[in-house]
């Protein structure tokens, strides 16, 4: 997290190319060291992308951001979008807009497109891999969806819900391989990814 590690190619720095609370939480299950960098890329969908397409291409590009400052480190990018409808949805930003969003979603199910890139700066390579997730959320009044907004805040969350916190009490099922990939960042995938780039786990 704050552990600054001789960056080698038998021991590569792990970098998590996030602003994320939430991503450097689940990172830090794994009991690794690492070290968080910013990307500062412009995360605006293109004309005519999928909600797959774009997740999986700016987790990579957030990843190959911060590799191109930190060479030959190990860099996690992730990124999420959610959809309703095929329609996307952001971070609301602010509660009308969330309870806005909370509204259509009711009764609904949402499909969350979680991407993850690992980029290995040793050799310039990449593994690239995409986890849904299926969140039927429950169909209730507006004045539990504005309580339950009031009490969390969760503005900066694309789907208005917390499912780590409060908000898992609006949703009434989860379907995914993976439960992380929700909150932000798929740590199943991740893993695997991290053993074929030859990081040690468990010593």
């Amino acid at each position: 997290m704050t552990t600054s590690l001789p960056c080698t190619p038998a021991l590569p720095r792990l970098i998590l190319a996030s602003s994320s609370a939430y991503r450097k939480e689940l990172l830090s299950r794994l009991r690794l060291p690492f070290e968080v960098a910013v990307p500062d890329i412009d995360e605006t969908p293109l004309a005519g992308e999928g909600p797959a397409d774009t997740a999986l291409r700016l987790a990579r590009e957030k990843a190959a951001a911060v590799a191109a400052r930190l060479p030959g480190c190990l860099v996690i990018g992730s990124d999420q979008v959610a959809t309703l409808d095929g329609a996307q949805i952001g971070k609301p930003g602010d509660h009308a807009r969330a309870l806005a969003q909370l509204q259509q979603m009711r009764g609904r199910t949402v499909v969350f497109h979680t991407a993850l890139c690992l980029w290995d700066g040793r050799d310039g390579s990449h593994q690239l891999d995409e986890v849904r997730a299926h969140v039927s959320f429950r169909d209730l009044p507006d004045a539990e969806l504005d309580a339950y907004l009031r009490i969390e805040q969760p503005y900066d969350c694309a789907g208005s819900a917390k499912n780590e916190g409060l908000g898992i009490a609006i949703l009434e099922r989860i379907e995914s391989d993976d439960p992380t990939a929700l909150t932000g960042l798929p740590l199943i995938a991740l893993t695997g990814m991290l053993r074929k780039a030859g990081l040690p786990f468990f010593k």
